[in-house]
């Protein structure tokens, strides 16, 4: 199972990888779910380069592309009167909550609708024996292609680097700034982007894993807590007004559940993550593990091990990550749609042959390697014509 929700300790909504599994797990809305996720899933192949790239591009399909498109730029509170269920609703709420905005605003329905999407067409996959698994596949693929890796050295200047056809950097704007000399114009529109809330990260290491009420949310590598439609609302429109709230959304993944590999025998590995404001100081630490609690009584006592990392935590980690955003930037419309800035060319930077490849540039945070695949692709076309 790909993603279960929580509406309570007993009830869930559950995000399958068959349709059909999904929509009769939600009674009366089966077939209003049906009917908005599955013309999507068929016609995933005719849009997924345009969902998946820079959107301003002009679609091979176009009728296909304005199908999702007009219900990308809706909000995901407009989606969900399509549904009566709490069930329905809320399984949506935590999709769109992905984006890190308020649940009312433009383009969260377009993650509502993509996550499912995705869950049907390929599912939630889990990399065996960790993340990191991807990452040294990749540097291995390289090397064996003549390419060499230097790590653990900060390129604080495009000055220490040496000549170059090309140069792709994993930063974002705000970054860039900072190792470079650019036109006064392309400042200024770097001093107005605008970063989104932050996440305050809890890693646990849990003897027998997470003690659910409900068995079914064991089955399923992620878990969002978030409650009704109507609480996962309140949570993130406060956390992007800079508010405290004590019940913040919270997406939970239990990877060892179903690698092995990641922890020893009769333990498991569990990491999750509050949504809290921009830049926040305060410790979340007991907020998380009491909202864990809440459907997973007796937790603590499981408990053997942590980690926590807040706001002030992440650009130390990683400067990417500015007041602790981990996405690269909101998902605001205007940077959505023209992610970092308006133009022809998303990826490109004043600089002739420097190009940016984070999630700061299309199609954003939360979709794998497809930044740094696209600029790659935008970096070996040469100049733009």
């Amino acid at each position: 199972m790909c993603v279960a929700h929580p509406i309570d300790p007993e009830r869930a909504a559950l995000l399958h990888h068959d349709l059909a599994a999904t929509a009769a797990g939600l009674g009366p809305d089966g077939d209003a779910y049906r009917d908005l996720i599955g013309p999507l899933v068929e016609r995933w192949d005719q849009i997924e380069e345009h969902v998946l790239g820079p959107l301003v591009r002009i679609p091979r399909h176009p009728l296909a592309a304005a199908g999702f498109g007009l219900l990308a730029v809706r909000s995901a509170e407009g989606l969900a009167r399509r549904f009566s269920t709490e069930q329905a609703r809320a399984l949506l709420a935590g999709c769109a909550a992905h984006s890190f905005l308020p649940l009312d605003r433009p383009t969260t329905g377009g993650f509502a609708v993509l996550y499912p999407v995705l869950a049907h067409r390929y599912g939630w996959p889990l990399p065996a024996g960790g993340a990191q698994r991807l990452s040294d596949a990749l540097a291995g693929h390289l090397r064996e292609l003549g390419g060499e890796i230097e790590t653990g050295r900060w390129v604080r200047s495009l000055s220490e680097l040496p000549p170059a056809r090309a140069v792709l950097l994993d930063v974002t704007p705000t970054q860039l700034a900072e190792m470079a000399d650019l036109p006064d114009g392309y400042l200024r529109r770097v001093r107005a982007y605008r970063y989104g809330p932050a996440a305050f990260k809890v890693d646990l290491a849990v003897e027998g894993g997470i003690p659910w009420a409900n068995p079914d949310l064991a089955r399923a590598g992620t878990v969002h807590l978030g409650g009704t439609f109507e609480e996962v609302a309140e949570a993130e429109a406060r956390t992007w007004a800079g508010s405290v709230t004590t019940r913040p959304f919270l997406l939970v993944a239990q990877p060892s559940t179903f690698d092995p590999s990641r922890a020893p025998e009769g333990h498991h590995t569990v990491w999750c993550y509050a949504h809290v404001p921009h830049g926040s100081s305060v410790d979340y630490t007991e907020t998380v593990l009491t909202r864990l609690e809440e459907y997973a009584p007796g937790l603590r006592e499981r408990v053997v091990g942590s980690h926590v990392i807040g706001p002030p935590d992440w650009p130390r980690y990683n400067p990417n990550y500015v007041g602790g955003d981990i996405a690269g930037g909101a998902h605001t419309l205007t940077q959505l749609l023209f992610r970092p800035f308006p133009g022809r060319d998303p990826y490109a930077t004043p600089l002739d042959g420097v190009f940016l490849c984070s999630s700061s540039t299309p199609p954003g945070a939360g979709v794998h390697g497809m930044c740094g695949y696209l600029a790659a692709r935008r970096a070996l076309a040469g100049p733009l014509r």
